[in-house]
């Protein structure tokens, strides 16, 4: 659909009635269809090889397909600590409610702060809160006096705000990055890519949990993948320098400049 969707740069002139039915009178629709979508991706593909934007379009994949244990932790929570639905649910509900808390403080304190800062930390603050999780895996949180239903809901609350905090500035940096006259299609092009990283990185998951052991009632080796998960995430830090130029910038000061550009043009 992004393919077929004529586009043109914010400020440009639309055409006159006059105009379109000359068009429509001169071609056929399918042909005008056909040289759209040839069009799009032509432009597409020079916009992908430009170095500031398959940098960080590269960065970003790295940074999401980065591997999780998330399959066999819920394994473990119904078939170790024996969580049923209703409470899966009950979490499902708080980290829902957890994630438009997220929203509310990221706009409330870090709409301010560089995209390539607010990325940097919240991946390093991911770490030690993601390894809270062996916590509960080795049941020491029950001998800290916290229950495990009380840990699992606390942890999904603040790991679910550190994911909006780190979800919120991509998809400004995806906005920053679509050049004037094919937005929507390098839009979808770069959710695509961030999507097929979490498949990825769910994928490599699976990998890692299948090569060490850990089935739905072996768990002696989810210590070990949780670990791997969560100390991986760190590794695609290394390549943050191909975000300089475009992640240098807050989203207000984005905001800014594309508010001026459209005064500037009308």
């Amino acid at each position: 659909i992004a393919f077929l969707m004529q586009e043109e740069p914010v400020g440009k002139l639309k055409m006159s009635n006059s105009d379109i039915e000359t068009i429509e009178g001169n071609g056929d629709e399918m042909g005008q269809a056909e040289a759209s979508v040839s069009e799009q991706m032509s432009s597409l593909w020079s916009a992908l090889r430009q170095p500031n934007i398959y940098k960080p379009v590269l960065f970003l994949f790295l940074w999401k397909a980065t591997p999780t244990s998330d399959g066999a932790m819920l394994y473990f929570m119904t078939n170790d600590i024996g969580f049923g639905p209703e409470f899966l649910g009950r979490a499902r509900l708080v980290t829902a409610a957890s994630s438009l808390l997220g929203v509310f403080l990221y706009n409330q304190y870090l709409k301010r702060v560089p995209i390539k800062d607010v990325l940097f930390w919240t991946s390093i603050a991911s770490v030690p809160l993601g390894l809270t999780q062996l916590l509960l895996i080795s049941h020491y949180n029950r001998e800290l006096g916290i229950p495990d239903g009380a840990f699992v809901f606390g942890d999904d609350v603040v790991l679910s705000i550190l994911g909006e905090f780190a979800f919120l500035p991509t998809l400004v940096l995806a906005a920053r990055l679509c050049p004037p006259g094919i937005e929507a299609v390098l839009f979808a092009t770069l959710m695509s890519i961030y999507n097929g990283a979490s498949t990825v990185g769910t994928e490599v998951g699976a990998a890692l949990t299948k090569a060490l052991s850990v089935t739905e009632t072996d768990f002696s080796n989810l210590a070990l993948l949780t670990i791997i998960c969560n100390v991986s995430s760190l590794l695609p830090l290394v390549l943050i320098g191909w975000l300089d130029g475009v992640g240098d910038e807050s989203q207000e000061e984005m905001e800014t400049e594309g508010n001026d550009g459209f005064d500037a043009k009308e």
